[in-house]
């Protein structure tokens, strides 16, 4: 949705989500607006100028008069920063998501800032012979067709020294509910097994998936998802593992990932859409090496805050 400005007339332009317009097209009356979103993707709040020669009424002249995108419908693009309302004008700290990568079944992989995802059981168990390194004990390499072992972990809370952790982060600003998006064509979200348990996750069913291929998976720690915990308490398992945030702690997510039958079968995605590589800081195993990048977002529902988590699909040659 967008403000056009068209010589004095301010005209609203909006556009249903995929999700709008496939209960609208059921045409049984059912099809009715009850949320909308507010976002601010365009707007650098960097540039307010409190120093502004002109005085206090240019301070944020140039925020203001920053164009407005126009409404689109590609979902995986738009809504990316959105607005929420806050009751309480005293406070001081809103919470974060934050990649903990500290543990050793949750690090990222050298060199890629992200995660590998192994495609099949070959893959899996491939190393190289001179080192005997290879992607089934590389860090941050997640074993996408037995559905065990690594897993990625988001913490939310406030990321600051000036609240002690062990304070109990204000319900107001718990985050319960998540979305998580990843492109359906190539894997699946799994539950994770914490603590190195070692036991094979449980792929989950997705709420939807889009005419882009993009399929929504919706966890609540209120419904008891096992997808997202407590991290604001000292006697669960998540409480004693490594912590990455400064200050109160809210929830957190714990999921893998899951290799679509697609990229388990054959090599047609990777040779459409990905690339090769002949061994480096993320391929242990001196092979060449066939991969396709992409993005799993995580979105808090009740803040809006979201993060991008780069993942590398791996299949190494039979």
């Amino acid at each position: 949705m967008g403000f056009l400005d068209n010589s004095g007339d301010i005209i609203l332009d909006a556009v249903l989500t995929d999700a709008g317009r496939f209960r609208m097209a059921k045409g049984d009356g059912s099809f009715k607006i009850k949320k909308f979103a507010l976002g601010d993707d365009e707007i650098n709040y960097g540039i307010y100028n409190k120093n502004h020669p002109s005085g206090s009424a240019y301070y944020g002249l140039q925020i203001l008069q920053t164009p407005i995108f126009e409404a689109f419908t590609n979902n995986t693009a738009t809504m990316n920063s959105r607005l929420m309302t806050i009751a309480n004008p005293r406070l001081m700290y809103l919470p974060i998501l934050k990649y903990n990568n500290v543990q050793a079944d949750t690090a990222d992989a050298p060199g890629l800032g992200g995660f590998l995802v192994g495609v099949d059981s070959n893959t899996e168990k491939s190393k190289d012979a001179a080192t005997a390194k290879g992607f089934g004990g590389a860090t941050g390499f997640i074993r996408g067709y037995s559905k065990d072992g690594n897993y990625i972990r988001i913490d939310q809370g406030l990321d600051t020294t000036d609240r002690s952790s062990v304070n109990v982060l204000v319900s107001t600003l718990v985050e319960n509910d998540y979305l998580i998006q990843i492109d359906n064509r190539l894997g699946n979200i799994v539950s994770a097994s914490p603590g190195g348990t070692g036991q094979a996750g449980t792929s989950a069913t997705p709420s939807y998936i889009d005419d882009d291929n993009i399929a929504s998976y919706f966890f609540s720690a209120i419904r008891g998802s096992q997808f997202v915990v407590d991290n604001g308490g000292t006697s669960n398992i998540i409480n004693s593992l490594a912590q990455v945030l400064a200050g109160p702690r809210g929830t957190t997510v714990l999921f893998s990932i899951g290799a679509s039958i697609g990229l388990t079968t054959n090599d047609y995605l990777f040779d459409q859409l990905g690339s090769t590589d002949a061994g480096g800081s993320w391929n242990p195993t001196s092979q060449t090496i066939k991969y396709l990048d992409s993005i799993v977002k995580v979105t808090g529902l009740s803040t809006g805050y979201r993060i991008d988590i780069p993942i590398r699909f791996v299949k190494t040659p039979t």
